[in-house]
């Protein structure tokens, strides 16, 4: 299953010691190189940082797709470049949390999950304890209601 991610599931990955998932979820996690510009960004956590700086052999970087980004203007550029990336590589998922960015992507045909639908699966597999990775992520900055906290952990924390 080919996925392509955005920063924010990237990040806060790194963040709570999960990046490992993401080659156990999906067979490639493509990246396009605005959203690996975000990782390295001085606002970026120096753990987010340092991780970036020295990419795993399993995230393949990508030049950003040369496209006019139409109905995409308000997006970031890590955002609109994971979009046509996911478009031109036929992905079969891609990884955004921001929701102007998910509901442009669903409305392009794309399918959409984030941060929470990858911790989701990978606890449906066996591969995360979701309550315990819940709780580091309730640590950082990741911004979800709490009702969708709940909701994860009731769907896929039993399993």
């Amino acid at each position: 299953m080919i996925a392509v991610a955005d920063a924010s599931p990237i990040c806060y990955l790194v963040l709570i010691d999960e990046i490992e998932l993401l080659p156990q979820c999906f067979s490639q996690v493509l990246v396009p190189h605005a959203v690996i510009a975000e990782l390295l960004h001085d606002d970026a956590p120096a753990a987010v940082r340092a991780w970036a700086s020295d990419l795993p052999p399993w995230i393949l970087a990508r030049e950003n797709p040369v496209v006019a980004a139409t109905g995409m203007e308000k997006l970031q550029a890590g955002e609109q470049a994971a979009i046509l990336l996911a478009e031109s590589m036929q992905a079969d998922v891609i990884l955004l949390d921001e929701k102007a960015a998910r509901r442009v992507a669903a409305s392009r045909g794309l399918r959409v999950t984030g941060l929470l639908g990858v911790l989701g699966e990978a606890a449906a597999r066996g591969l995360v304890e979701l309550a315990p990775a819940i709780d580091r992520l309730r640590a950082t900055s990741f911004r979800a209601s709490p009702a969708l906290l709940k909701a994860t952990l009731d769907r896929f924390g039993s399993r």
